[in-house]
């Protein structure tokens, strides 16, 4: 029956080359399409955590629940020797947030304040990265402060001003200190432009009585996709009931689902896609077999069963198929991965991105070997589908009547 089908594809050549166009046409397309969902959904994420949050975050139980000095993380470095030994943790930096009122003239507002070691934040975040004015905190800045485009604006405050600021130190003692204005950074996500601020830690530190104390610790690790498994190891070396472990999962929970809405709707725009080449694919199976009718019946009338009917469908699709998924995957293959190491540059963009919070005027694919299996192995599987009913059709008729069907 193979070498039956084969003589039948070339026979129908118009048929054939019609397929042979829209199974590969529409593979490419799919693969394509899916590997610049992914590769967008990882961007963002990565650059989500660039910003500001870490993929692992350790805090004492309750602060983010409930949050004041009572549960603060009181002895970090023990926590950090422990996390040096954790493989895939590439680096980490611990935090001290407090919140207080900053005021300038006549403007005041109240602010998130945080301690943070500026070298390590420089390579966590993308805090320096985000600068528009003035300059990024460094080591012994002492009482320079880093603040948001928003806060900037809200106080009316310009590089070298000079900020009064009130609060609590970590022992809920009263505070006062004056800020000088030392940079400006703008992120693109204004809830957070609108209300940070940042100190270098060793100065911070004097000032709220938090050596070796933090609010949290956040860790960056090699590979995103291990995330689980390297926040597991940490649980099991913390040891400690009193803390907890989060990853980016759990403290980025709105973006997850965002992103799976996302996959859902364009999944579904990519399913009509595929629903429409699917029943061109069919439409076109039933108009060569509604011609060749009367072949089938001669062919059933000298022995030929309904099986041997269907065997020769399938391989008739499945050989056109074939032949256009072997040109098509490694073309789609090549621009995945090309778009992988090379992402497409939208020159000129930069800005638009940073208002949508996301710091990268890149778009990069996803080049992933076992998403572009499946999205052969669906191509394959709604091409086999197409030959169903024109398969039923034709056993529509019994022998004697297709064999004299004109």
């Amino acid at each position: 029956m193979f070498s039956f089908a084969l003589k039948n594809i070339l026979f129908y050549k118009g048929r054939s080359i019609t397929t042979f166009i829209l199974t590969f046409i529409s593979a490419i397309l799919f693969i394509v399409y899916v590997s610049m969902m992914d590769g967008s959904h990882d961007s963002m994420l990565k650059n989500s955590l660039k910003i500001y949050s870490g993929a692992i975050e350790i805090y004492h139980k309750d602060y983010r629940d409930i949050g004041g000095n009572e549960y603060l993380i009181r002895d970090v470095e023990s926590i950090e020797k422990k996390l040096s030994l954790v493989d895939g943790v590439e680096l980490f930096s611990s935090r001290y947030e407090t919140y207080g009122l900053l005021s300038f003239g006549d403007n005041s507002m109240a602010s998130m304040v945080v301690g943070i070691e500026p070298k390590k934040e420089e390579q966590l975040t993308q805090l320096k990265v985000a600068l528009v004015d003035g300059e990024y905190l460094k080591y012994g800045s002492q009482n320079c402060l880093y603040i948001g485009s928003g806060v900037a604006k809200r106080l009316k405050v310009k590089i070298g001003d000079e900020i009064s600021f009130i609060g609590g130190a970590s022992d809920n003692s009263f505070v006062a200190d004056i800020f000088m204005v030392y940079g400006v950074f703008k992120t693109g996500l204004s809830e957070f432009d609108d209300s940070a601020t940042f100190v270098s830690r060793d100065y911070f530190d004097k000032l709220m009585l938090s050596k070796n104390i933090a609010s949290y610790i956040t860790v960056k690790v090699k590979d995103l996709d291990r995330v689980d498994e390297i926040n597991s190891e940490i649980i099991k070396l913390l040891n400690d009931e009193n803390l907890e472990s989060l990853t980016w999962k759990t403290l980025m929970k709105s973006m997850v689902e965002t992103m799976e809405v996302d996959s859902i709707f364009g999944y579904i725009s990519l399913s009509l896609f595929l629903v429409v080449i699917f029943f061109v694919i069919m439409i076109y199976g039933f108009i060569n077999v509604s011609s060749r009718i009367k072949e089938f019946g001669v062919l059933r009338c000298v022995g030929l069963s309904k099986k041997h009917i269907f065997l020769l469908l399938f391989y008739e699709i499945f050989i056109l198929s074939t032949f256009a998924l072997i040109l098509a995957t490694p073309i789609a293959g090549y621009i995945c991965y090309y778009y992988s190491i090379n992402p497409i540059v939208i020159e000129g963009m930069a800005e638009m991105y940073k208002d949508y919070g996301i710091v990268s005027d890149e778009i990069p694919f996803s080049f992933d070997i076992f998403t572009i299996s499946w999205n052969i192995s669906l191509i394959y599987g709604l091409n086999i589908l197409s030959i169903i009913y024109p398969y039923f059709y034709i056993n529509s008729f019994k022998s004697i009547e297709a064999s004299r069907h004109v």
